[in-house]
């Protein structure tokens, strides 16, 4: 009895510890925020239709140690649930069960204390009623004898599923079981399904007069390099080989009768992702509180590497500085793996080794971001590493910067992402004319291979259209040169890249810079490199050799 009784306070105290820490965030998106988004999805989906989505896999790092968790944007986006192993059925009309009503359910996982002693405390079912405002709420392991009638619905929406999680044997409720139990209740077939990438290929084939056709097959070609699964399809293949416009016409004649067909599944992998990223693309003024912070953290963050910046720093430790910053103002993560690239390395538009021990003279090329509650930061800048530009630094780095103003000026209601990415474009083409670096205004080359605009938000590249800026989007603009070794130009430009990059807030009144803090001309950069850094008195031990 004495054992047993020691037993349950010891259960006891685990818990209320577990439950007594007032010392936590309280800034976090409200369940009145993510209620509000469930009801704005399902005014989005059609009649007679379900959405499921499950939580992100839990992913290894090596051996038993896992990597740390981050929730799938869109899942936290409507739930605010931050923990693995879960599914959310959300349903476009009310639902009956008996006497239940119901238009949305959440399966979670399960409270299990000795779980949480190693692995942190979990909501359970009662929290996730309590926090985040669920009244549908079961333990993972009901999923498997729910009753859902998935054949009943014109649609069952889906993000079509990697198979990237491991089955554990010792979690009967995982996601691999999730996913497995799902796939069995809505007889999903992945070879009735149909594929995103060539639906959208076989719309704008039909769309496309024969008048044009010729130039639609000859792009085509470059469509099927970067996805390659295009090639595989017997219509586009005709279409993209026909010798003349009456085979490519006999071809469209085929291609629409195919999008005309019924459907062999109601199980629907395009739409939901469609609908989220119409959703997300518009920031809503609780999200702008969160990623207005996370920008903010990520520019002085930039300020502060610019005062300790000095030829003897490495990479690594040029990343230390800018991700203490963001652990100082209590952001949680960085929003992706941090680019800290000293001279050639910078030509690598996502370098994240950061190993280069000094940075010596060179440019250095910090693209980073820190994650705010869930929102992310895309704040990039090139400086020198001595606090002073070259004449040939200098050169390349003024016409990034005139041509990332051209493109931020086009951040506006009337444009397009398009248009702002083609004055970023005329202008580094034409300034590298200028140099001699390239030989005609309309010379082919790789000296700027990116985009220079995409959404931020719970990802970095985050959901959301690439046609016209609307109000209240936060999308990037950041042109950049890259002039690696052994291109074809004069040596002194070699190793020479430059990318600036600021997020951008579309209003009524026009663009505003949310990173301004971070000074973006060359005279600013140089002169807040003279000033002093707090971390110039930060000496360390030596260690042994």
């Amino acid at each position: 009895m004495k054992s047993l009784l020691t037993c349950l306070f010891a259960l006891l105290l685990f818990q209320f510890s577990f439950g007594q820490d007032d010392q936590l965030p309280t800034d976090y998106l409200s369940k009145e925020f993510h209620k509000e988004r469930r009801a704005a999805l399902r005014q989005k989906m059609p009649k007679n239709s379900v959405a499921v989505l499950f939580a992100n896999p839990v992913r290894n790092r090596a051996n038993d140690v896992e990597y740390i968790y981050h929730q799938d944007p869109n899942f936290y986006y409507l739930t605010g649930y931050k923990e693995p192993h879960a599914v959310l059925l959300i349903f476009s009309e009310n639902q009956t069960d008996g006497d239940t009503t119901y238009n949305e359910a959440i399966y979670v996982q399960e409270k299990d204390p000795r779980a949480e002693q190693w692995t942190g405390k979990r909501l359970g079912v009662t929290g996730v009623k309590e926090q985040l405002g669920f009244n549908k709420v079961f333990n993972g392991s009901e999923f498997s004898t729910a009753t859902y009638d998935f054949e009943k619905f014109s649609k069952v929406l889906i993000v079509d599923f990697n198979d990237d999680y491991r089955d554990s044997g010792k979690n009967k409720a995982d996601l691999y079981d999730l996913v497995q139990q799902f796939k069995e209740k809505a007889k999903y077939d992945k070879s009735l399904l149909s594929n995103p990438t060539t639906d959208r290929i076989y719309e704008v084939i039909k769309a496309t007069g024969i008048e044009n056709s010729a130039n639609v097959a000859q792009d085509l070609g470059r469509y099927m390099d970067y996805y390659p699964e295009l090639k595989e399809d017997e219509l586009i293949n005709g279409y993209h080989n026909a010798a003349n416009d009456e085979l490519r016409n006999e071809f469209k004649q085929k291609i629409s009768l195919k999008l005309e067909a019924p459907p062999k599944t109601n199980i629907d992998i395009s739409s939901l992702n469609d609908f989220m990223g119409a959703l997300r693309e518009k920031k809503q003024p609780e999200e702008m509180k969160l990623l207005k912070k996370a920008v903010e953290i990520s520019a002085i963050g930039q300020r502060e590497i610019m005062k300790a910046m000095h030829p003897n720093m490495s990479e690594a430790e040029i990343q230390g500085v800018h991700e203490f910053v963001y652990k100082k103002y209590g952001a949680e993560y960085e929003g992706y793996p941090s680019i800290v690239g000293g001279g050639h390395n910078g030509c690598i538009l996502h370098y994240i080794e950061n190993s280069k021990t000094k940075v010596g003279n060179d440019l250095v090329l910090m693209d980073l971001g820190a994650e705010y509650r869930g929102y992310t930061a895309d704040v990039t800048r090139t400086i020198p590493a001595n606090g002073k530009f070259s004449t040939e630094q200098r050169a390349i780095y003024d016409i990034v910067y005139d041509a990332q103003e051209a493109g931020i000026a086009l951040v506006k209601t009337g444009s397009t992402f398009a248009t702002s990415h083609e004055a970023t474009r005329k202008i580094v083409n034409a300034g590298l004319l200028k140099l001699g670096i390239i030989k005609t205004i309309d010379e082919k080359h790789n000296y700027y291979p990116h985009g220079s605009s995409h959404h931020i938000g719970l990802d970095v590249h985050d959901a959301g259209s690439q046609g016209e800026f609307k109000l209240d989007m936060v999308v990037t603009v950041e042109p950049g040169i890259y002039i690696p070794e052994n291109s074809p130009c004069d040596k002194k430009w070699w190793g020479i890249a430059v990318r600036i990059e600021d997020d951008i807030l579309v209003t009524e009144k026009g663009p505003v810079n949310l990173s301004a803090a971070a000074p973006r001309k060359a005279d600013e950069i140089e002169m807040l490199m003279k000033e002093t850094s707090v971390l110039n008195s930060f000496n360390l031990p030596k260690l042994d050799e």
